[in-house]
């Protein structure tokens, strides 16, 4: 039984392909399947099943594409509801697979339709724990109140997954590698680690969720300070049911505008260029959500601003970076949304105002202070007293809570979620001077 481990690392994804005998199986693939088809080419593997732990909420599985263009069976547990045509993969049921054998375990928690997948070898048995168990961290409890086939409220998820904990792993030996669906970085947990893998012996010992509490201690612990959902989360709940479409005819159905200088009024445009740039020049309406590399989280983000089938255009800062920049916002099932992709011409008008630090320090009570932060970190520490506070993903709808009779300096932790902030607010007040404080909090905080 041969592993690979796939890493998404802006969703702090992980993916599987387990090789044997010349055969191949997937486990939560990302939205992209051709990754997978590479690596069962150099293998000589036929690809003959999927399995789904469950419908995840942060990105959109390829899992129908797959099976359309592969002939591969998916599994998923019969509590899904699955639209599309697929194998239950319950307790009880077995698949084999040349000298591996897959099993279900049922594991509700994260969601009702969770489940682990044993993959017993030779000579090892692997865990594939979805979003059920992580390493460090379980799975948040709160995202199945309005999403997917099953919903629940997150108390009763939350007992879900104590019991979970308590009785579903307690067969299976301690050194049975567990490779779950998420690492630290993910919004579908809080307090994950960074390793991609661990034992079930490290888990039992070292994972709070295994450690001998009370059904209440557990529930108390697994819901306080869990981080916000974004707005997309629901809706690729509901995709990941029905099956997404082909993404590379979804993506070649996006128009490209090349050096626009103006756009219709009123549509959104999300401008995934460097801040600098966008402070120089950029269109009406815009915002400016960062993707410069793999570390900016643009993928959250986007699904945190922009609603699901809300139509937008893409600005991106060069030809040569539109394929990379459809491929990331596919990620989440949002390339359907695109009324298309620019690249802008050195004529477009829109400017921001640039952020004096100096004059800041010293009349700081001339200015209206927006923390963006999440609500978790502003708990953890203020940075500005008096501060109005509101949450980036909650700052479009909130933007009427914002006083507008001084000039506006928007801040995070970092400076990254800063920049989208201070456009959001450009959009709302015409008239007032927005600032960007940018990389300049670190000298605040």
């Amino acid at each position: 039984m041969k592993i690979k481990q796939f890493k998404d690392s802006p969703l702090a994804h992980y993916s599987y392909a387990i090789v044997s005998d010349g055969k191949m199986a997937l486990i939560d693939p990302s939205r992209n399947p051709l990754q997978y088809y590479r690596y069962a080419e150099e293998h000589n593997a036929k690809i003959v099943a999927v399995f789904e732990t469950h419908p995840h909420a942060d990105f959109v599985s390829s899992h129908l594409q797959i099976h359309e263009q592969t002939g591969a069976t998916i599994y998923v547990s019969k509590l899904l509801g699955a639209d599309y045509k697929h194998q239950g993969f319950d307790e009880g049921d077995r698949v084999e697979m040349g000298e591996v054998t897959f099993k279900a375990l049922n594991t509700p928690g994260h969601s009702p339709d969770s489940i682990t997948i044993v993959a017993e070898g030779k000579k090892k048995t692997a865990l594939f724990t979805g979003d059920t168990l992580f390493i460090g961290d379980v799975g948040r409890p709160d995202l199945r109140e309005k999403a997917g086939n099953m919903t629940a409220k997150r108390v009763e998820l939350a007992k879900d997954m104590y019991h979970t904990m308590q009785n579903k792993y307690n067969g299976l030996p301690d050194d049975a590698i567990v490779y779950p669906a998420h690492g630290a970085g993910s919004l579908c947990g809080k307090n994950m680690s960074t390793d991609s893998s661990s034992t079930l012996g490290n888990e039992r010992k070292y994972n709070w969720a295994f450690q001998e509490q009370t059904e209440e201690e557990f529930v108390e612990t697994i819901l306080k300070d869990q981080p916000f959902i974004p707005h997309y989360f629901g809706f690729n709940v509901d995709v990941n049911k029905t099956g997404a479409d082909n993404v590379q005819k979804t993506k070649a159905g996006v128009k490209l505008h090349l050096l626009v200088e103006n756009v219709e009024n009123g549509t959104t445009v999300v401008d995934t260029r460097d801040g600098d740039a966008y402070k120089r020049g950029h269109l009406p309406n815009s915002i400016n959500i960062m993707a410069r590399g793999e570390n900016d989280k643009y993928e959250t983000w986007l699904g945190a601003i922009v609603k699901p089938n809300e139509p937008f255009f893409l600005v991106v800062n060069s030809i040569t970076d539109v394929r990379e920049m459809l491929e990331r916002t596919a990620k989440i099932g949002y390339e359907k949304q695109l009324k298309g992709i620019f690249t802008l011409s050195e004529k477009v008008s829109k400017k921001s105002d640039q952020f004096d630090l100096k004059d800041f320090k010293k009349h700081q009570e001339e200015y209206t202070i927006v923390d963006i932060r999440n609500n978790s970190e502003v708990a953890e520490k203020k940075i500005f007293e008096g501060a109005v506070e509101i949450p980036l993903n909650e700052l479009r709808e909130r933007a009427d809570e914002v006083p507008a009779d001084k000039p506006i300096v928007v801040h995070c932790a970092g400076g990254y979620r800063s920049s989208a902030g201070s456009s959001i607010l450009e959009n709302k007040f015409g008239n007032v001077k927005i600032f960007d404080m940018s990389e300049d909090i670190k000298k605040f905080s």
